[in-house]
């Protein structure tokens, strides 16, 4: 399997200003935030025909120094320009200030990385969620870790979660339920969102939640509000202990941004486990962000930045994938994927596999 990415035609001049972007990255990452939390940009926003330093110094009781510093910092940052000393926001601003994805990636940047990643290199020389340990405490992953965290770090986590999955959940409902489901195991199911949506879409799915009891209980609570305790249930299980099995007689088993979160290793151990609960009229459906199928570059730098959060905080072990890698587990497992549907929500691409 031969790869090729990537390319080096810049001039040596873009180069080294490109290289002094990544040198001073973590301090404008903050202008940038400080930018929008303060809400300079949204102020400036406000004045379609410009607006002075000392107008939003005096309407937002900053002083006018803290102002031009973040102001002469967020030109740099392409978020706003200048004319006549007059401000105006620019596009990227406007995306900073206003877009949903945005605010997702800044918010879990600063809450869930920013201090962690100070460990990084330890992170990935002793293959353990290093940031994590220092930063948070001493758990083996993030995910047994959830139901404990500050409540910064729970919003922001869950919000970046579920605005990459919860977009596609329409989208997903026609494809899984092509076939008129009656039970779906949902593994790794978090919150419960996407029980919710099966057991919204039709009246006669049941669905099973495996998942720690941590985030079942969490699961639980959307459950009940949304009345669909009858339909929904949670199976308490390690997925990580291997010696348990998942309960049988499924029609759909569901994995959606649940392999990426660990290491190729324990993803076969995973889809073993899957195929084991499989019967020859079962289907595993594995939905995944993988970096190589997306349309725009921005969501590819996105995932080889959420690649490192997964070494330096989740886990220390996983990433997100290419998808001939992923099929490649899948294959090892004893399952095939029959059918790849691609562009589904933000970033997703769906593999229906059966036993091979």
């Amino acid at each position: 399997m031969s790869r090729t990415y990537g390319k080096d035609e810049k001039s040596a001049l873009q180069a080294k200003t490109d290289a002094q972007k990544i040198a001073f990255a973590p301090i404008m990452f903050q202008a940038a935030k400080a930018l929008r939390d303060l809400g300079i940009l949204n102020f400036i926003k406000q004045k379609r025909k410009g607006v002075t330093v000392s107008e939003i110094s005096s309407n937002l009781n900053i002083s006018e120094y803290g102002i031009t510093v973040l102001l002469e910092a967020g030109i740099s940052l392409e978020m706003v320009r200048v004319e006549n000393d007059k401000w105006f926001i620019t596009k990227t601003g406007f995306f900073v200030l206003s877009d949903e994805l945005t605010r997702a990636n800044m918010d879990f940047t600063h809450d869930v990385n920013y201090k962690a990643f100070f460990h990084l290199q330890e992170a990935i020389t002793e293959g353990k969620p290093t940031g994590l340990n220092k930063e948070f405490g001493s758990w083996k992953t993030v995910y047994e870790a959830l139901a404990e965290m500050p409540e910064k770090f729970r919003k922001s986590w869950f919000d970046f979660d579920h605005y990459y999955s919860s977009d596609s959940f329409p989208h997903v409902m026609p494809v899984i339920f092509k076939n008129n489901p009656k039970k779906i195991m949902d593994v790794g199911g978090n919150t419960g969102k996407f029980a919710i949506k099966c057991a919204e879409y039709s009246p006669e799915i049941n669905v099973t939640i495996l998942d720690l009891p941590g985030q079942l209980a969490d699961a639980q609570k959307n459950i009940d509000q949304n009345n669909f305790t009858d339909r929904i249930k949670g199976h308490p299980i390690n997925l990580l202990d291997f010696s348990q099995q998942y309960p049988k007689n499924h029609d759909i088993i569901w994995m959606s941004q649940f392999l990426d979160c660990f290491s190729e290793s324990e993803i076969l151990n995973l889809l073993t486990n899957a195929k084991n609960a499989m019967d020859s009229n079962s289907e595993l459906f594995i939905m995944e962000t993988f970096w190589d199928l997306q349309r725009f570059e921005a969501s590819t730098y996105s995932l080889h930045a959420t690649s490192l959060y997964f070494t330096c905080v989740a886990n220390g072990n996983s990433r997100m994938y290419h998808s001939d890698d992923m099929r490649q587990l899948v294959e090892k497992a004893g399952l095939k994927v029959v059918e790849v549907f691609e562009n589904i929500g933000v970033s997703h691409t769906i593999f229906r596999c059966k036993k091979a």
